[in-house]
Parts: C-alpha cells; structure tokens; sequence
C-alpha cells in the first residue's frame, strides 16, 4: 500500500511507526509526562492557576495552567474531577471555564505573541 494510501485506509497501521507500536509510551508514562510538565510550568511561573476546559467533540476534558503574564499550557487529562485532583496536589487555585472564562492577561498574552 502506497504511502498516501495509508493516510486515508480504515485499517489500523501495523509498524513501527503507527502508535501504539514499539517505542510508543505507556499510558503510565504519558501520565507521568503530563504531570511532570504541568508541575516544572507551576514551579518556573509566577501566580499560576488552574482551569479546567469541558470536552467538546473534538478534544477531550484539559487542564490549562495560566501564569500572571499570561502565558500559558494545556494538557489532556482523563476528566475534571482528575484536573481538579491534580491541580490540588499542584497546590493551585483551580476554577471550571464554563464559570470563570477565561483571564483577559491570557488574551493579552496571546494578542502579544502574534504580534511578534
């Protein structure tokens, strides 16, 4: 089967290179990645919070942190009482995005990178 062809097969790719495969991280792995990742970005910023996003049907529920400069991560995580978990052993306030929105200094932030 032709490269391209596998890009639009029904059929799983079977190789090294489809996920899942050999090389690919374990679901303990991935956790323990997404973890180590929020907690160096809470423990290198300055006023970070924690916003839980609901899942639509393109993405699954996430857990975005926001420093007071605005910038900001997301990462995946399995569902909001998990964020909201996670977020508490962060030791960071947390809030739902559904209520709060989101911060105005995020948008700014975000205003700010594009300029560039």
């Amino acid at each position: 089967m032709s490269r391209l062809s596998q890009l639009f097969s029904r059929k799983p790719a079977n190789g090294p290179t489809s996920s899942g495969g050999a090389g690919s991280p374990s679901a303990a792995d991935q956790r323990r990645a997404t973890v180590e990742h929020l907690a160096d970005f809470a423990r290198t910023r300055v006023g970070v919070e924690a916003y839980i996003e609901p899942p639509t049907n393109d993405t699954p529920t996430t857990l975005m942190l926001i420093a007071t400069t605005g910038e900001w991560t997301r990462r995946r995580v399995p569902d909001a009482r998990t964020a909201r978990k996670l977020a508490e052993q962060l030791e960071l306030p947390v809030y739902d995005v559904n209520f709060t929105g989101y911060p105005q200094r995020m948008r700014d932030w975000n205003s700010r990178q594009r300029r560039r």
